[in-house]
């Protein structure tokens, strides 16, 4: 071997090492972006999770029966499909939340589920609700899911409306004036028995004295129905009693001014809350909207109406004629001439709210049973001493509300019984005239 040879060691040059680790790393990556979309996955599941929480439960049931309840039961069909074991039956709880805000979009997607649905209950379009939160509707799943593990009732016990019931008699002062037209006539009675006494006596005294012959004939003089009539007594007592009764009558006919107790006008349609409020159980708070957070609690727009009357346009044979006037008024955009029942002078001021929202009052406790009656009718006499013992008898509904904390408070400090709304300023005048 020459001497100015060198050795060259061999190198063999291969791209094995390179490419293994390029398979590692993309390994990696993949194993790390499972890892990632699984934890999501698992996040969005916890947080899909129905609550079982009370407070959720009873949000969900306030939610569903403003916004839910006019065509949906949990165990029965109604307008729309019963909605037990719903959040199984969709797709998704996304695909819930998604109908509930915009079902027409859901349909016009073409979504199938929802197509499905679309044909099977006659093509009837869900009100899109877009005002509620994920949170709202994950509530009112929380409700479903708890009516759902409940099952339906049995038998719906019949009850009455909650609250006082409103009273019915004619008004403390014709109590009193009948109270004192029955003492004047026992009174009267009373007189004429001590006046007979006193006859009798008086004609045994007189029997026994010597009397000429005049004398004598008139103290033996017999006592005709003519001779009755015709006494100043008698005139007295006549004249007395019809003074007493015209009296009462034009009392009575002074305190019934402006008290429309049993008006149930004629409607310009034949609008039937026996079969809204009570068959169909539709929330009153649906229809009149503005009961929860205004003075008014509204009459409902014909938009209302037709929120389900756009799809239901037939029913029973005595309402298709009343469902048609309803059609006629919307499609030629007049608004319905309603006739307005419950009416309060201008003097006084009524918030509906404060009642319903604050005080929890329910709406038959002043309407009566309002479910019943095919032709509403004012059910309580609504005056002022009707109002006064309201707010003397009904605790203030302090529960969970802050506002009266320092009120309750102070008033266990000094009396056992339950606080009630005369003991807040509920008797001032202010609070009811300006």
């Amino acid at each position: 071997m020459s001497s100015n040879s060198r050795f060259v060691p061999l190198v063999l040059k291969t791209d094995t090492e390179p490419n293994m680790n390029k398979n590692l790393i993309s390994a990696a990556y993949k194993s790390l972006s499972l890892l990632v979309v699984f934890a999501l996955l698992s996040i969005t599941s916890y947080s899909q999770e129905i609550s079982r929480d009370p407070a959720a439960i009873s949000a969900g049931e306030a939610l569903f029966n403003a916004n839910c309840k006019t065509c949906h039961r949990v165990h029965q069909k109604l307008v729309g499909p019963a909605l037990q074991d719903v959040y199984n039956r969709a797709p998704s709880i996304d695909w819930i939340k998604s109908f509930v805000k915009n079902s027409a979009g859901v349909i016009a997607g073409g979504d199938d589920y929802a197509v499905k649905l679309y044909n099977e209950f006659n093509k009837t379009q869900m009100t899109a609700f877009s005002s509620l939160k994920d949170e709202d509707i994950m509530n009112v799943l929380a409700y479903i899911q708890a009516e759902t593990e409940k099952g339906p009732e049995v038998a719906k016990p019949t009850a009455g409306p909650a609250g006082p019931q409103a009273p019915t008699e004619e008004g403390l002062p014709a109590k009193y004036l009948n109270v004192i037209l029955v003492g004047m006539v026992l009174i009267l009675i009373l007189l004429l028995v001590i006046l007979g006494f006193l006859v009798s006596a008086m004609k045994r005294f007189l029997d026994q004295k010597e009397l000429s012959p005049e004398d004598k004939e008139v103290v033996n003089s017999p006592i005709t129905f003519g001779s009755i009539t015709r006494s100043p007594g008698f005139i007295f007592i006549v004249l007395f009693l019809v003074a007493a009764l015209g009296f009462k009558a034009v009392v009575n006919g002074l305190y019934s001014i402006g008290v429309q107790q049993g008006y149930a006008p004629k409607q310009p349609i034949a609008f039937s809350h026996k079969i809204h409020a009570g068959q169909y159980e539709i929330d009153c708070k649906y229809c009149h909207v503005g009961v929860m957070k205004g003075k008014s609690a509204t009459i409902p727009s014909i938009n209302i109406c037709m929120n389900c009357h756009n799809q239901i346009r037939q029913g029973a044979v005595t309402g298709e004629a009343e469902i048609a006037k309803l059609v006629s008024a919307w499609d030629s955009k007049k608004p319905i001439e309603w006739v307005r029942i419950h009416n309060l002078p201008d003097l006084a001021y009524f918030n509906h709210s404060q009642h319903v929202n604050v005080a929890g009052v329910e709406c038959q406790t002043c309407h009566g049973p309002i479910e019943t009656m095919d032709v509403v009718r004012q059910h309580s006499l609504l005056t002022m001493g009707w109002c006064i013992d309201c707010h003397r008898k009904t605790d203030v509904n302090s529960k969970g509300n802050a506002y009266y904390d320092k009120l309750v408070e102070l008033h266990n400090k000094k009396s056992k019984t339950p606080m009630k709304v005369e003991e807040i300023g509920g008797l001032e005048c202010a609070k009811c005239h300006y």
